[in-house]
């Protein structure tokens, strides 16, 4: 049974493959007395005449034309005479189904942030779910041009208006220009309501939207992922240890032992840094005095504390106690410990 030429029935059906296809137009031969209407699942049949929509079929089926389907398309012309010209009518199987696009900015998008002239330049990549609502706009915009639509021609007419929502929510809701996947829920739900009305032209909508990653240049990524490396170190920290990283690195100009001196000199400032935050040393001294700077423990004739390395002062504390004592006492004031 063919659908060509002079034919006395044909079979109007969709013909195209593939589950990104959106709509596709049977352009077969004329419809005549025998031919056969075939709806599958996920699939409306609209019978266009003279490009307004005659007749929309939803339910899947195999139907005969004359019998079940020209009470629907009575007002045709050619079909108040029972086919016996034939009639050459359009027919759009539109995919009801709900389908996926995936989407990734063209360029990279330019966000407005301190220190970067020009902007920030970032990407993004995600996928947003759509589907077709409203047959009139669908036909009014795409199918009178196009004899087929498919996922990618959505993508293709929606990523340059991705990219500007993209920089318009990231500007609103993107308060971390360097964490962004913090608010990427904020920002994904601001660029789907946006894009719904995007969509709205087409005849359809745009049910969720989401942002799988973020990225930035090379070079910004690289500085993001070596601050996430010192942790919760301050600015001054991090410095410190950056600089002792690149006395480890082969070429360094100050290499060997005195490398080696800068990295325990930096291990020491880092210590005190943590003391100042309120974290004990790894292995405090024990016993002793103690020091008048980080009251840190120091033992008896210690020259240096061990915990910030500040001078102290010889005889200064009573052994047994851990008192302040004068140089010239010959008694602790405190427990009566002789001192000479």
């Amino acid at each position: 049974m063919g659908f060509f030429g002079n034919e006395l029935s044909s079979v109007i059906e969709w013909r195209e493959s593939g589950s990104d296809v959106i709509f596709w137009k049977w352009h077969g031969s004329e419809i005549k007395k025998g031919s056969r209407l075939i709806i599958r699942p996920g699939q409306d049949a609209v019978f266009l005449y003279n490009g307004k929509i005659e007749g929309i079929f939803t339910d899947e089926g195999n139907y005969e034309i004359e019998s079940q389907i020209i009470p629907f398309l009575s007002t045709l012309k050619g079909f108040q005479f029972g086919f016996n010209s034939g009639l050459r009518a359009e027919v759009l199987f539109v995919n009801t189904k709900e389908f996926t696009v995936k989407w990734g900015t063209r360029n990279a998008v330019n966000i407005p942030a301190q220190g970067f002239r020009g902007g920030l330049p970032v990407r993004a990549f995600g996928t947003f779910q759509a589907k077709v609502t409203d047959y009139i706009r669908l036909i009014d915009a795409v199918a009178g041009v196009k004899e087929m639509f498919t996922v990618n021609d959505v993508r293709d007419r929606m990523v340059s208006t991705l990219d500007e929502l993209l920089m318009k929510w990231i500007s609103r809701e993107g308060r971390d220009m360097f964490h962004l996947q913090g608010n990427v829920a904020e920002i994904a739900r601001g660029m789907n309501t946006d894009l719904d009305m995007e969509l709205m032209r087409f005849g359809m909508t745009s049910s969720e939207l989401h942002i799988s990653s973020f990225s930035y240049p090379e070079e910004v990524q690289k500085k993001i992922n070596e601050a996430a490396g010192y942790g919760m170190m301050d600015m001054d920290t991090y410095q410190r240890g950056k600089m002792a990283d690149s006395f480890g690195q082969p070429g360094s100009s100050a290499g060997g032992a005195a490398g080696a001196g800068f990295g325990m000199a930096a291990g020491m400032e880092m210590a005190k840094e943590m003391f100042r935050q309120g974290q004990a040393p790894a292995q405090p001294v024990q016993g002793g005095a103690h020091c008048p700077n980080c009251g840190g423990s120091v033992r008896t004739g210690d020259k240096f504390c061990p915990g910030c390395g500040q001078k102290l002062e010889a005889a200064a504390f009573c052994p047994e106690c851990g008192a302040k004592v004068g140089a010239a006492d010959k008694f602790c004031a405190s427990c009566g410990k002789a001192l000479r």
